[in-house]
């Protein structure tokens, strides 16, 4: 490709012939990009969740995508607590810091679009002398002053598109990064209404347990009417009923510990140090809501972390194309642009100077170095393949088996409150008949013991069904969508040149 004809400019158009001829080269040479051009690699799909018969699918006016998805629990209290986790979570805070940062990258991949100018001001002074013979001069003495301002420019032509393919690198970088912001929001808000459901199970249980305690106190003080009236009553039943109240009360204080525990972890979710949040305490709902359900192949759109591994195949795909324009040669302008002349200013077209030069170097030997990093571009593209694959695997697998526990889970909770039931109709009638005289205290003890194990085993089903509805909604995105991710070309768009402040 021949380069323009460096010919003297007019008088006074220095400045403009100067930028115009070099960015004239720069565009002439600037004309195709190397590589493989990237193209979004199969995945393993199915046509519908095992674990999902019968379940309702999602279409696009369901809950998850109409507004936040704990909405769904219908808990204000929750509610204000999530809506802390954007603002002050700080692995939230991390995760942004890391996409802004993933962004000026971008901005410094760009720069290489443009010739680098630098500009220098210097003066020099010359003094001459003829001479002296014996103190008296032979000749006239002569000073004289250049002053010469002066710009210079290098500029690499992306001739073969390694800068463009950088850009795209970075760009689809970028996504990653946001793709992992919305990850980590996901992951921290999913952690939230888990430590949330927890503790609110703990405080059902500490109300059971307080309840409980209730109705063994009127079990001790029947058991103590019974010895003091001489029926079949000893002593030792006396203490049996007062420590199955001791240790009920025993039960209840131990609660606190891990009830702490989550409102401690609750706090650390929301950026806030322990003692600065108090929750009061609140029953766990009674009722989980229903879960609508996508299609899996929709699961590829919906789950960030799958964004974010499917756009680091396009990151490492553009490397690719890096290493590949290194085997060209590297083409870059040079140029200088300035005047010279006796006096600092006015300046004189007369005393303009310039000159563009051109070159080219290319890597002849270098021990296989180049076909090394283009060896290990494309096999750290098909190791993240790979991984994008998994990670949908994964995804599935994480679907169906929320989907499996919460069927099956429902189906253990019903059979479990009719077991509750039974047990306190047992309780009743043996106590009844204790009090008859009919029965021995132990057959109250037994009878009680088992309601008590009952309704526990019912309430840990209750917040087991509500910790899978969290990891399901969790598993299917939480709402998100890939069309939020900012845009390839947004973010890889040429920038605007703007002087810093």
């Amino acid at each position: 490709m021949d380069l323009p004809s460096l010919s003297p400019p007019l008088p006074g158009a220095g400045p403009i012939r100067f930028a115009a001829l070099v960015l004239f080269a720069g565009i002439s040479l600037s004309a195709c990009t190397v590589g493989p051009d990237y193209v979004r690699p199969s995945a393993p799909t199915s046509a519908q969740f095992k674990e999902a018969k019968g379940w309702k699918i999602a279409s696009p006016s369901d809950i998850l995508d109409r507004g936040p998805w704990w909405s769904v629990y219908k808990d204000p209290s929750l509610s204000s607590l999530m809506s802390q986790v954007d603002i002050s979570n700080q692995t939230v805070k991390a995760s942004v810091a890391a996409y802004e940062q993933a962004v000026a990258i971008i901005r410094e991949a760009q720069a290489g679009y443009f010739p680098t100018v630098t500009t220098g001001y210097t003066a020099t002074a010359l003094h001459q002398s003829v001479g002296t013979s014996s103190g008296v001069s032979l000749g006239p003495t002569y000073t004289s002053v250049t002053y010469n301002p002066v710009a210079n420019a290098t500029w690499d032509l992306d001739v073969w598109g390694r800068i463009r393919r950088t850009v795209e690198s970075e760009a689809a970088a970028a996504q990653v990064g946001a793709a992992d912001l919305q990850n980590a929001k996901l992951s921290e808000q999913a952690a939230l209404a888990t430590a949330y459901f927890n503790l609110r199970a703990s405080d059902s249980l500490k109300t059971l347990l307080d309840q409980t305690v209730v109705a063994y106190k009127k079990t001790l003080e029947i058991t103590r009417n019974q010895y003091k009236a001489g029926f079949s009553v000893s002593l030792a039943d006396v203490a049996a009923a007062e420590a199955q109240v001791l240790t009920t009360e025993a039960e209840a204080i131990a609660v606190g510990v891990l009830r702490a525990q989550y409102e401690h972890a609750i706090a650390v979710l929301i950026g806030r140090p322990p003692a600065d949040l108090t929750l009061a305490p609140g029953a766990l709902a009674i009722n989980v809501p229903h879960i609508p359900v996508i299609v899996p192949s929709a699961l590829l759109e919906r789950r960030p972390d799958i964004s974010a591994a499917e756009r680091t195949l396009q990151e490492e795909n553009a490397l690719i194309g890096v290493a590949v324009a290194n085997f060209y040669p590297n083409i870059n302008l040079t140029g200088m642009f300035g005047f010279t002349g006796p006096t600092p200013l006015p300046i004189s077209v007369a005393d303009e100077v310039w000159s563009v030069a051109g070159n080219a170097t290319q890597t002849v030997f270098d021990g296989g170095l180049l076909s090394a990093e283009l060896a290990a571009a494309r096999a750290t593209y098909k190791e993240n393949v790979a991984n994008y694959r998994q990670t949908v695997l994964t995804a599935f697998q994480q679907v169906e088996d929320e989907l499996a526990a919460l069927r099956i889970l429902a189906r253990e909770l019903v059979a479990q409150e009719q077991a509750v039931k039974q047990a306190r109709i047992a309780v009743q009638v043996y106590l009844n008949q204790f009090q008859a005289g009919t029965v021995a205290f132990t057959t109250v003890v037994t009878a009680q013991a088992t309601q008590l194990a009952d309704e526990v085993t019912a309430l840990d089903i209750r917040q087991s069904l509500f910790i899978s509805s969290v990891a399901l909604i969790e598993a299917l995105g939480g709402g998100w969508d890939a069309s939020l991710l900012p845009s390839l070309g947004g973010l890889s768009a040429v920038p605007t040149i703007t002087p810093p402040l």
